[in-house]
């Protein structure tokens, strides 16, 4: 199989030298891997991605880059999978850094999921593990938060491209944050296709340690979160989607109760947040933190369905 590996990117340049590096140390068992290809797509990057990247391309002589206006990640890998050689498509972020046998461990679980299912309607959904260790990222133990129930999400994923294309790609109409990939899985679902679930398939998922200074970004983004839930629902108007945006009953209460109302926000929690940052614990504050990121979002997607309607 040839493989490539689709990278949106949009002003990561530090950590994306890290996620480039990661990829061009693949172990290959050439029995099952022919060759692989990067194609990364800069989405309009101001930070000097390209200018960087044609500056060490040497270091990169998997990397085939290509730009676009600042459209959005569903934009830039349905341009990414255009562009693609390979049979197999590889979706990972720009801010994600993988082992060294990352391909070969997607690629065993995709020919053993076959035999397995006597069928190639699958895809293999590998373990991704959030970190703030930018040093050494691939150092981080994993952790009960990073479990995901997600059917598909393109943090680490890999799939025949042929079903990406007769699912119909992303849709470009998630031009906020959130939704288009786990959107497209529902359409990937109706062409009958297994979720894989390939663990060996390690990438840590950097990001900065939390402070408060993130706060009105990550309001920001749940707020366009419920928005796109919205546009999720009206392609799919369904329970389980409901389920999924947070656009329940049970949801207002949840997250209304635990935040007492909204008496738990921003403000509020503000001094408890500091305190257990300065005692290092970022992560165990970004957990009470969404307490109320997620009372934005459930109140998001309540606003914009009242919108549309």
């Amino acid at each position: 199989m040839f493989i490539s590996v689709v990278i949106p990117t949009y002003n990561r340049k530090p950590i994306l030298e890290k996620c480039l590096k990661a990829l061009e140390k693949q172990q290959l068992n050439d029995d099952i891997i022919s060759n692989y290809e990067i194609v990364l797509v800069d989405d309009g990057s101001t930070d000097g991605t390209l200018e960087w990247l044609q500056e060490n391309k040497k270091n990169f002589p998997h990397v085939c880059a290509f730009s676009q206006d600042h459209l959005g990640p569903a934009a830039a890998r349905n341009l990414g999978v255009t562009k693609a050689k390979g049979d197999i498509i590889i979706f990972i972020d720009s801010d994600l850094v993988v082992t060294e046998t990352f391909l070969q461990c997607h690629a065993n679980a995709l020919v053993k999921g076959e035999k397995k299912l006597g069928s190639d309607r699958l895809f293999t959904y590998g373990a991704v593990i959030n970190t703030c260790n930018f040093d050494h990222p691939t150092s981080e133990p994993y952790k009960i938060t990073d479990f995901s129930a997600a059917y598909f999400a393109t943090g680490n994923v890999a799939i025949a491209r042929k079903w990406l294309e007769k699912a119909g790609l992303f849709d470009t109409g998630f031009q906020l944050y959130g939704w288009e990939d786990l959107e497209l899985g529902v359409r990937l679902k109706e062409l009958g296709l297994t979720l894989i679930k390939c663990p060996e398939a390690m990438g840590y998922h950097w990001h900065p340690p939390f402070n408060l200074s993130q706060i009105p970004n990550l309001i920001d983004k749940e707020i366009q979160r419920g928005r796109m839930g919205v546009l999720f629902y009206e392609k799919h108007p369904n329970f389980e989607v409901r389920l999924m945006i947070q656009m329940t009953l049970l949801h207002r209460i949840l997250w209304g109760v635990l935040s007492l109302g909204g008496m738990l926000n921003e403000r509020t929690l503000a001094p408890l947040l500091q305190w257990l940052i300065n005692q290092g614990k970022p992560q165990l504050a970004l957990e009470i933190a969404r307490i109320f990121l997620n009372w934005y979002n459930v109140k998001g997607v309540y606003a914009a369905y009242q919108e549309k309607k």
